[in-house]
């Protein structure tokens, strides 16, 4: 027996509690670091608190407002200095004060362009500013879009990988079984081999759930911010009003901002044919003269005079008028794309959810059922082990079948209900 003395074992002691306390601190650490999972609605307000593409998209409407407030303005003035008549040549030349009409000329121009113009511009500011909130409306769709399809591909992802550790653990103990069987003569040899490859399967397929999970997760990290965020709540619905859908597709924020585009045109037209009308200009002038002649002063209006309008008026106010039917064949291309894209997205929809449906009331029925049938055959002993391991995998197949089909199915529908739907 060896002596230990006391001091030792104190040190002994206050050594390992340090470490149980490090151990503690360390597991509180990596505890905290790690973001508590957030549901559907969560992530939708991180998303649109802190994403870039929105903020990029209200800095464009302020951007527009501030141009705003300038448009229509006049012109900033301009102020004239110069020295006129002063001789160059005969008895008077160099001299400010042998000629009577040398002066010092101070003045002011103040260009003044026509109502029309001005009128043209600031319709053509108020339709960028909706230019502006449209496509901000746009992104906020875009965005919504994203974060909901997802939170509902890592929604689903854990669930597969869930639902797949939990089958794996009712299989371990039939693995060492199927071994065991075979050594004892119980089970033909080729169930060893059978059971390794059923087993080598399912590995694989955690590893592709697992990088599913991963792949998931970054992408919703992408938009709340957290690389370790999970998902908490239940699973978006798997219904919706088609009709609803439909009928809002005019009132889809694409067609708004197409709306905006087809203004923004149209006051392009009505800025060009505003070219068309006289601009004015008002000028003022003190002229300093040697004091035995005396000062003078000249006031003058200047008009544009447009003159050479079919060359340099009319071929703008076409090519505008062009693109302003172009902006309007547009928005109806825009409209008829997205009505194609809700009905083919319908279709699509019909379709995943006749799988579903049919992997719920069929296949996983009829494979727990196999696996019931194969137990109670193993348990009379009219089976083997083997038998009753495949059935088991087969099961648990036909359950991570079922979440891939209704994992697909909840992805479409996100997809149409964020992408058609309603903002709110």
């Amino acid at each position: 027996m060896t002596w230990i003395s006391p001091r030792v074992g104190r040190l002994r002691r206050h050594v390992a509690w340090s470490g149980l306390a490090a151990g503690a601190t360390l597991c509180l650490i990596a505890t905290a670091g790690r973001a508590a999972p957030i549901t559907l609605a969560a992530a939708l307000d991180a998303a649109e608190a802190q994403a870039p593409e929105l903020q990029a998209a209200a800095l464009q409407a302020e951007a527009a407002r501030s141009a705003a407030r300038a448009a229509g303005a006049l012109p900033d003035p301009k102020l004239q200095l110069g020295i006129d008549n002063f001789p160059i040549s005969g008895p008077a030349a160099g001299r400010f004060d042998a000629e009577d009409m040398t002066m010092a000329r101070v003045g002011f121009m103040q260009e003044l362009p026509s109502r029309a113009r001005r009128n043209a511009e600031r319709e053509r500011a108020r339709t960028d500013i909706s230019a502006a909130l449209a496509d901000r409306r746009v992104a906020a769709r875009e965005v919504r879009a994203a974060v909901a399809a997802a939170w509902t591909e890592l929604h689903y992802a854990q669930r597969r990988l869930q639902a797949l550790d939990d089958a794996a653990v009712s299989l371990d103990p039939l693995w060492d079984a199927t071994f065991s069987s075979v050594a004892s003569g119980a089970a033909r040899p080729a169930a060893g081999p059978e059971a390794q490859r059923l087993r080598a399967e399912l590995a694989d397929r955690r590893s592709e759930l697992a990088a599913a999970v991963a792949t998931a997760r970054a992408r919703l990290a992408r938009w709340t911010g957290d690389p370790d965020v999970g998902t908490a709540g239940a699973a978006p619905s798997l219904e919706f009003d088609a009709a609803a859908l439909r009928a809002s597709v005019e009132r889809h924020p694409t067609l708004e901002a197409r709306d905006a585009a087809v203004r923004q045109a149209g006051a392009e037209v009505g800025l060009a044919r505003a070219a068309k009308r006289p601009d004015l200009g008002l000028e003022v002038a003190y002229q300093r003269r040697d004091p035995m002649f005396g000062d003078m002063v000249s006031v003058g209006v200047t008009v544009s005079l447009p003159v050479f309008a079919r060359n340099r008026q009319e071929p703008i106010i076409a090519a505008r008028t062009a693109a302003f039917a172009q902006a309007r064949a547009q928005r109806e291309a825009a409209r008829r794309t997205l009505a194609a894209e809700l009905e083919a997205g319908l279709a699509d929809y019909a379709m995943r959810r006749e799988q579903w449906l049919r992997a719920r009331d069929t296949l996983v029925p009829l494979a727990r059922a196999r696996a019931d049938l194969e137990t109670a055959s193993y348990a009379a002993g009219r089976t083997g082990v083997a038998e009753v391991t495949e059935a088991l995998a087969a099961r648990a197949e036909a359950h991570l079948t079922l979440l891939d089909r209704e994992a697909a199915l909840a992805s479409q529908a996100v997809r149409l209900a964020y992408a058609f739907g309603s903002d709110q």
